[in-house]
């Protein structure tokens, strides 16, 4: 039997990977299944490619990958971006001026456009500077170079909150999305993962209906409402839940391998 869906497009946080960013070997065996049966694997994530270099490699993955939230294109066994989207500096700064005259002095983080592209943080954007981000200063500084989104962090809003506030302050100028804890995030208009997710059909040659997806955070709801079946972690954010087909088990459950082997089961021996 022929299956349903040809393409398996999946989050890696909170989705594919587990909390230690590796992938189970459950899961694993479910994906070379699928793509035995004829299916294509895409990633599709908030990271942006930069970030994705040393994590997809160590996978295996080799193919197209859908990055930045969808503003980048990226051929991960090239190593080369294949299309980018970025934001008018000028107005997403405005923009947060006006946001921190509402919610008070936000902690501020861009990442900064290609391949090279660089995570830079304001004081007070997270208790420590992780592995690979930079901190800036003066926040002058995080605008010396072109930015691909901008994520924002308040001392008196939660994330939802801020989310909500920012959506009502940007609308029709930058796209809002919140990506994870403390990741409230502002990106070109129009980009999001069903914008990134198209265009990578357009370039494959396939469509929704051909598409089961995999996600666990807001910013997965265009995604999975694009998707052919939309399935959410049973770990995933409640707003998500309430858009999914589907809810399979968490990540930590081997969730994608749940459902990949009921979707792409075993061919029965002649």
């Amino acid at each position: 039997m022929t299956p349903r869906y040809t393409v398996v497009a999946t989050d890696l946080d909170g989705t594919l990977l587990r909390g230690d960013l590796t992938v189970s070997p459950r899961t694993r065996a479910a994906l070379a299944r699928a793509v035995a049966r004829g299916a294509r694997h895409l990633v599709v994530t908030g990271r942006p490619a930069a970030g994705c270099r040393d994590l997809l490699a160590p996978l295996g993955y080799r193919g197209l990958a859908v990055c930045g939230q969808g503003a980048q294109l990226y051929d991960v066994g090239a190593d080369r971006l294949l299309s980018s989207a970025t934001l008018d500096r000028g107005v997403v700064r405005a923009l947060v001026a006006r946001l921190a005259e509402v919610a008070g002095p936000l902690a501020l983080g861009v990442v900064t456009a290609g391949l090279a592209g660089e995570f830079l943080v304001t004081p007070g954007f997270g208790e420590r500077v992780r592995h690979g981000w930079r901190l800036v200063e003066d926040t002058e500084g995080l605008w010396t170079r072109p930015v691909e989104k901008v994520l924002i962090r308040s001392r008196t809003l939660d994330d939802d909150g801020l989310a909500a506030l920012a959506r009502s302050v940007c609308a029709g100028l930058v796209g809002v999305t919140h990506s994870g804890e403390g990741m409230v995030e502002l990106l070109p208009d129009g980009v999001d993962k069903a914008s990134g997710l198209a265009a990578a059909g357009h370039r494959l040659g396939f469509g929704a209906a051909d598409t089961v997806a995999f996600g666990d955070m807001p910013n997965d709801i265009p995604m999975l409402a694009w998707a052919g079946h939309g399935v959410a972690m049973g770990n995933a954010h409640p707003e998500l839940r309430r858009h999914a087909d589907e809810i399979a088990p968490g990540n930590e459950e081997d969730g994608v391998a749940v459902v990949l082997e009921r979707l792409f089961p075993r061919t029965p021996a002649p």
